[in-house]
């Protein structure tokens, strides 16, 4: 038993003598090396994502040199595969027993494509693994402790293996690094020397047998790997036949381990088993092979990805279909075809009215948002208006209160000096009576009989006296009465000019000079009126005195005609009217002199009065004027970075106005082109036929218009940055002592009002029509498909016998051309790019790959190039439509598989038809 206990251990040993020191560690190396169906993430980390297709659950146990008793084991459950268009990934759990010794861990995998044109691809690929190396003891059989045994540590090691990969349409080319990084983790140090470190490199090419019958469209795969370690070179090669009714050959040979051969097959589809036997050569010639099973089971995709295996999958037991199949009439398909459609419009009808219905939910929340700002603004400027307007109130209920006052200290006072002038008036006559009857009384005594005569003329000079005095006294009543209308008239001409003047100055400090010389003409007409008016007023003032003289002077002469008669009749009252009539001219010459007087100080207080007003509106304007130059040029250096922004702003006014206006014209377009959209459709469900017209290419309208919007972002966002820096300078200038009420910050208080109102109504009208726009969007995709569901013949089958009996037609009719045609006289139509073009649900076409010469919408064009094509020698060219597009796709070879459609592609020649030559893949 001792024995065979050595040579168990010498085995062990010359199996990972360079993969084992001292200390019990052992390389990560999973000895899973013939297979190119499973397990592929042992050849290289990217083979999980590389041709691969599906995913696999795979479980695989291998005996290697099963000559001896206890043979190395390996034991390898694996779930990997193809998980998505640019991913792959796997993971997997192993078990290796080498005699007494065991290595139990897991490796993960993952790999990233990156597609870099059509046919070429660049995958990264990395493996971590993690595994526990140690000894057995169940497996040890001794009578006796062995030192060597004890002295083995168990350690628990992880290793990093990168790998890159590089695909062509057939050829694979890779380099991995094996145990890049090998870390232990019981003594947490580097492993210095790993003897299984080395660079791995392969050539790897995937095709396709185009053979008949058992062989047919049969997958070849030939796989050659270098493998460069510190002190070994390792070449191997492997190649396997993947037949597509379900079964799979593969052979191998390397140089250190020998040559392979194995048999796989697809018991179902999903379940698949392999077979591996593997046989050394040379001096390990008597180690007898190694045997290696997998059972696997496989899950089938949906989806086709891209850079894959291209075979189809069947099982070699697979019960097939017994029950007939029963075909629908075209009439069937056709209406079936329709149903379908409808739920897909309907579906999508559906969608879209969500999405606007969410639109414009969200639409009317930002409006609701917006109009509660602007009435928020609203408010907060008639707050502003009502708090200017009780301060306007006050001042002028405060110069009102001056200005009665005023009116009433110069009403007393008139009064008091015409009480005055009344009393010393009276005192005066008074006087003048007793003088008067004091020298009537020394010549009583003379003169008796003319007592009488002289007491009647004291009388009727008193009578004459007091007459004159009452009508002097009316007078001057009526004449304080017209002046108190008058001043009242003037007082409130005053308060109407102080009002306009307040306006006038408004807008002088809005409009500059050019309001302020506007209202200077103003001023001076109100002026020039209101002295025609003084002027007729006092011309009608001296008419009035005039006639009061005239009249005054007629009562008085008829009284001294009427004195002098009774005088001359009594010769002794002579000298009593004499005197009568000069007392009467005294006080009339008096009263014109009091008269005279108060109208001179009347005219004098007036035309003072007008030279205050002209002094004042002199004043006014210099100041208006002197405002105005403030404002234009301000002195300190936030006034002029005030300026400055106000100018930038309005500058970018005139770009904004126009960008929307461009908007509009581009909008107003699409509305037109989609109220014809309309049209059409329209007259087409009252059975109306009309040429159909083609979709219109929108590419350069839709750049444009992007442009535009974009433009017009941005002036908006420029503008509005504008008037927001300049709200700051304004609030930064405000917070200066002494600058809240100056003319530079009350004028640009009503800038800033007015820039803000404009940019709303810019942003209102903007929004309006992204409205308008996307509402003429969703209308026009409602009508496109309309009229894509109710195409201009009456089903798909009429269009094609139509379009089958052009075809024949042309070939038919159309002879040999005499001179041979260039690439410039024919019309390919639609540019197409070299990537392949994928169509689905294309009818009355077989699934393949064509190869298509040109593309067209209009069917005089694709006429016009095929009768050319048959003109040049080519009489099988065809075409088939494509009703989701509305265009036809004209060829002429067509490929069952992508190998011979490169092909086909390669060896296309130099036909002038050819030139725009691009392949499509039908999936039907």
């Amino acid at each position: 038993m001792k024995r065979l206990l050595i040579i168990t251990i010498l085995f062990c040993s010359m199996q990972i003598v360079n993969s084992q020191a001292d200390d019990g560690v052992v390389s990560f190396d999973l000895p899973i090396r013939n297979s190119l169906i499973f397990n592929r993430f042992a050849i290289n980390p990217t083979f999980t994502f590389v041709r691969q297709q599906n995913k696999f659950i795979n479980f695989t146990s291998k005996r290697e040199n099963i000559q001896f008793d206890n043979a190395p084991e390996t034991l390898l459950g694996t779930y990997s595969g193809r998980f998505a268009e640019n991913i792959g990934a796997g993971i997997s759990a192993f078990q290796q027993n080498y005699g007494v010794l065991t290595t139990f861990g897991g490796v993960l995998n993952f790999a990233y494509n990156v597609k870099l044109n059509t046919d070429k691809n660049l995958t990264f690929g990395l493996n971590i693994g993690a595994y526990k190396s140690g000894v057995n003891s169940s497996n040890i059989v001794t009578n006796f402790d062995d030192p060597s045994l004890q002295n083995v540590q168990s350690n628990f090691l992880l290793t990093v293996n990168p790998g890159i990969n590089y695909g062509t349409e057939f050829l694979d080319f890779g380099v991995s690094v094996n145990n890049l990084v090998l870390y232990n983790i019981e003594t947490s140090s580097m492993i210095e020397e790993d003897p299984r470190q080395g660079i791995q490199a392969h050539v790897m090419h995937t095709g396709y047998f185009n053979g008949r019958g058992f062989f047919e469209k049969t997958k070849f795969t030939a796989l050659v790997m270098s493998e460069f370690q510190k002190e070994e070179t390792i070449i191997s090669g492997l190649a396997s036949l993947n037949v597509p009714k379900g079964i799979w050959f593969q052979i191998g040979y390397n140089n250190r381990y020998g040559v392979s051969g194995g048999l796989g097959l697809n018991v179902s589809k999903n379940i698949a088993l392999e077979y591996n036997v593997e046989k050394a050569i040379g001096q390990f010639v008597d180690f007898g092979p190694s045997h290696e099973v997998s059972l696997a089971y496989r899950f089938i995709t949906k989806k086709e990805y891209k850079y894959n295996g291209d075979e189809k999958v069947s099982g070699l037991f697979t019960k097939k279909r017994t029950t007939p199949i029963v075909e629908a009439t075209d009439e069937e398909l056709a209406a079936i075809r329709d149903r379908a459609e409808e739920r897909r419009v309907i579906a999508e009808l559906d969608r879209e009215a969500k999405e606007a219905a969410k639109a414009k939910a969200d639409a009317d929340a930002k409006i609701a948002a917006e109009e509660k700002a602007k009435e928020d603004a609203a408010e907060k400027a008639r707050k502003e208006a009502e708090q200017k307007i009780k301060k306007l109130e006050a001042q002028k209920a405060k110069e009102e209160a001056e200005a009665k006052a005023k009116i009433e200290a110069e009403k007393i006072a008139r009064e008091r000096a015409e009480i005055k002038a009344k009393l010393l008036a009276e005192e005066q006559a008074k006087q003048d009576a007793e003088a008067k009857a004091k020298q009537l009384a020394e010549q009583k005594a003379r003169e008796d009989a003319a007592l009488q005569a002289k007491k009647l003329a004291e009388q009727k000079a008193k009578e004459a006296e007091q007459k004159v005095k009452l009508e002097a006294e009316a007078r001057a009543k009526q004449m304080a009465e017209q002046k108190a209308k008058e001043e009242a008239e003037e007082q409130t001409r005053i308060q109407t000019e102080l009002l306009a003047k307040k306006q006038a100055e408004e807008t002088a400090k809005q409009l500059a000079e050019q309001k302020a010389k506007e209202d200077g003409y103003k001023i001076a007409k109100q002026l020039e009126e209101k002295k025609a008016r003084e002027d007729a007023a006092l011309k009608a003032k001296q008419l009035a005195e005039q006639k009061a003289k005239e009249e005054a002077e007629e009562l008085a002469k008829k009284q001294a005609e009427e004195t002098a008669r009774q005088l001359a009749e009594q010769s002794a009252k002579e000298e009593a009217a004499e005197q009568a009539k000069a007392l009467a001219k005294q006080k009339v010459k008096e009263a014109e002199e009091k008269a005279a007087k108060e109208i001179a100080d009347a005219k004098a207080q007036e035309e003072a009065k007008i030279k205050a007003e002209e002094l004042a509106e002199q004043n006014s304007n210099e100041e208006t004027k002197a405002k105005a130059d403030l404002i234009a040029n301000p002195t300190d250096d936030i006034g002029k970075s005030m300026k400055k922004l106000s100018e930038q702003a309005e500058q970018t006014k005139t770009e904004q106005n126009k960008l929307l206006e461009d908007l509009k014209d581009i909008i107003d377009i699409k509305d037109k082109d989609l109220k014809d959209l309309k049209e059409e459709n329209d007259l087409s469900d009252k059975g109306i036929t009309v040429a159909p017209k083609p979709f219109k290419s929108v590419t350069a309208e839709n750049n444009k218009l992007n442009t535009i919007k974009s433009n017009l972002d941005n002036v908006i966002k420029t503008r509005s940055d504008k008037i927001d820096e300049l709200k700051s300078l304004f609030d930064d200038r405000s917070k200066i002592k002494n600058t809240e009420l100056d003319e530079v910050n009350l004028f640009y208080k009503k800038e800033i009002k007015r820039l803000t109102e404009e940019q709303l109504k810019a942003l209102d009208v903007r929004e309006k029509l992204d409205s308008r726009l996307e509402d003429i969007r969703i209308a026009t995709e409602f009508e496109k498909r309309r009229r894509i569901k109710r195409a201009v013949y009456d089903s798909d089958s009429d269009r094609y016998d139509q379009d089958r009996a052009m075809l024949q037609n042309i070939k038919r009719t159309t002879t040999l051309a005499d001179t041979p045609y260039k690439s410039e006289d024919f019309d390919f139509g639609e540019v197409q790019n070299s990537n392949i073009k994928i169509l689905k649900n294309i009818n009355n076409v077989d699934s393949g790959y064509y190869l298509i010469i040109a593309v067209h919408s209009d069917i005089n064009k694709r006429n016009e190039f095929i009768k050319k094509v048959v003109a040049s020698g080519r009489s099988d060219v065809d075409f088939f439509y494509d009703v989701n597009t509305s265009k036809y796709y004209i060829y002429y070879i067509k490929a069952d598989g992508i190998q011979q459609a490169n092909s086909a592609m390669q060896t296309k020649g130099n036909r002038p038809y050819n030139e725009k030559m691009s392949l499509v893949k039908i999936e039907n």
